[in-house]
């Protein structure tokens, strides 16, 4: 199993933004979509709110994380701790 982790900058966070940033992914993977992307795993935050859509679009899991509890996404926080180091 591999597991890549992508950066992409929105300039807020809305559910506008995080489908139209989705939307580019998609577009960017296009046919090897469903390879690259088996499943996505995220928070209750409300900008994610219509990532479900993806599982009826593109047959994508979409995995939430139980509310405040960081353990269920360890690989997201951690990349997260690193992110902050470097731009704080």
């Amino acid at each position: 199993m591999t597991c890549k982790f992508m950066i992409i900058p929105l300039p807020d966070k809305t559910v506008i933004s995080v489908m139209s940033a989705f939307n580019d992914l998609r577009e960017q993977y296009s046919e090897h979509w469903n390879e690259v992307f088996k499943t996505i795993t995220t928070d209750n935050s409300s900008e994610f709110a219509d990532l479900s859509q993806l599982e009826q679009i593109l047959q994508t899991l979409v995995y939430y994380a139980h509310p405040f509890t960081s353990c269920d996404k360890g690989g997201v926080e951690k990349h997260n701790r690193m992110i902050r180091r470097f731009i704080s």
